[in-house]
């Protein structure tokens, strides 16, 4: 750019002395018309050249980049080099961008890009196979008018996507997908579906093999427990000095028909697919039962308060969510020692509704508070037994909350207590 523009200078310097010696030598008039010769001369150059570039520019192809001369020589070689340099980039772009979709048409999880109106921008190939969806018709619609689950709907928008989700396939009623949702920059999502049609089969298989051993189990342990419960019952029918074993043998009875019930209701729950019910829940009258129930359980060994927020109630399966949430404050009753305090209450916390059962019990360590919620998992197994746990209690809790688009949070401190806290979306509340 600088030699082009000391090639200007140097010609309307060289016309400007030509016009000042013409002036000289002749006279005035001849100098102005040779200058402004000169000048329009000199623009007409130059928009001839700018029509070239601009017809050049309406079709761009590096062959066919004008030459030019003078001063628009250096123009179009600096163009040349631009055009080489961005096409060399472009071409680089196209191989990567290759790569990009090579990559991630392998990948057996079909991989779907949302912008901020939740409308499709890109998916692989295995994503419109397993979504039923197709690009060349599909592209920029929004995603819910082509899944139209009211379950996958409540889902994207309820915008918490700490769990997956679990879709039936449109184009297959026996598979079943695995939905995962990833918040990216500038609100777009990154939904990934993954085909768990095998993994929900062995799941099914294992929850009937558990439901069909646990009732057939059922009928002999209520024999064999009705007997030895007779048995004590019968004056002389038990030697004094065998009756501790019979009493043995009637708490292990009792504890395999409590961990039956358990897995029977756990095996129900994780088999039913049905919307739970939206009936309206008193708050104020369920937090009230669960102190009551509470102090029962308690027997005047813990002091247990209570607070409800009056104006904001819920919607949901009253059963499930009661037995739910009083399976968290019996927890914390069995496992916070005799004189220890309890509380439970239900807040708002930014407009989503919080169940919580605090205590100043033994506490948790922090290295078991991710696994609670896993089937038979104990902390210290035998103070579990002792206090009549069975390991499913916390599982079923999961379900219950998962099924009410809920999720439990736990803090806990070893020596200083627990707080289970059940977090509810907006949408179940209901403001009195």
């Amino acid at each position: 750019m600088t030699d082009i523009r000391w090639k200007s200078i140097l010609f309307l310097s060289a016309l400007s002395i030509v016009s000042l010696f013409l002036w000289l030598m002749t006279s005035f008039t001849p100098a102005l018309s040779v200058f402004t010769l000169g000048l329009l001369i000199y623009l007409a150059c130059h928009l001839y050249w700018i029509h070239q570039l601009h017809l050049w520019l309406m079709q761009p192809s590096l062959p066919e980049v004008p030459e030019g001369n003078g001063l628009w020589e250096g123009v179009f070689n600096a163009v040349l080099k631009y055009e080489r340099n961005n096409q060399a980039k472009q071409t680089e772009l196209n191989v990567a961008l290759e790569r990009f979709r090579i990559v991630a048409n392998a990948i057996p999880d079909g991989l779907l890009i949302l912008n901020a109106a939740n409308q499709i921008e890109w998916c692989t190939a295995n994503a419109e196979f397993q979504l039923g969806l197709d690009m060349r018709t599909d592209k920029n619609l929004p995603i819910v008018n082509l899944i139209r689950n009211s379950l996958f709907i409540a889902y994207l928008y309820n915008e918490v996507y700490d769990e997956p989700f679990k879709l039936k396939n449109d184009r297959n009623s026996d598979a079943m997908l695995e939905i995962s949702i990833i918040p990216l920059t500038n609100r777009q999502k990154l939904l990934i579906s993954r085909d768990v049609t095998q993994l929900e089969k062995i799941d099914a298989m294992r929850r009937d093999f558990i439901a069909n051993v646990s009732h057939e189990l059922r009928t002999p342990l209520t024999v064999v427990g009705g007997f030895i419960e007779t048995l004590m019952d019968m004056e002389g029918a038990v030697p004094d000095n065998l009756r501790s074993y019979f009493g043995m043998m009637q708490d292990q009875t009792t504890r395999m028909r409590r961990l039956i019930e358990d897995l029977l209701t756990l095996s129900q729950i994780e088999s039913n697919t049905q919307i739970p019910e939206n009936n309206p829940i008193n708050m104020t009258m369920l937090t009230n039962m669960l102190l009551n129930d509470a102090q029962a359980l308690s027997n005047g060994r813990h002091t247990i308060t209570a607070q409800a927020n009056p104006h904001f109630d819920l919607s949901g399966a009253i059963d499930e969510l009661q037995s739910a949430l009083g399976n968290l404050v019996s927890n914390a009753i069995r496992y916070t020692p005799e004189g220890g305090e309890i509380n439970i209450s239900w807040h708002l916390r930014d407009n989503l509704g919080v169940f919580s059962v605090s205590d100043n019990g033994i506490g948790i360590d922090q290295q078991h508070i991710h696994r609670l919620t896993e089937r038979f998992y104990r902390v210290d197994k035998g103070r579990s037994r002792e206090t009549g746990g069975t390991g499913l209690g916390l599982s079923i809790v999961k379900h219950i909350l998962s099924r009410h688009q809920a999720k439990l949070e736990i803090t806990s401190k070893p020596g200083a207590g627990s707080t289970f806290s059940v977090v509810f979306p907006n949408a179940r509340l209901l403001q009195k």
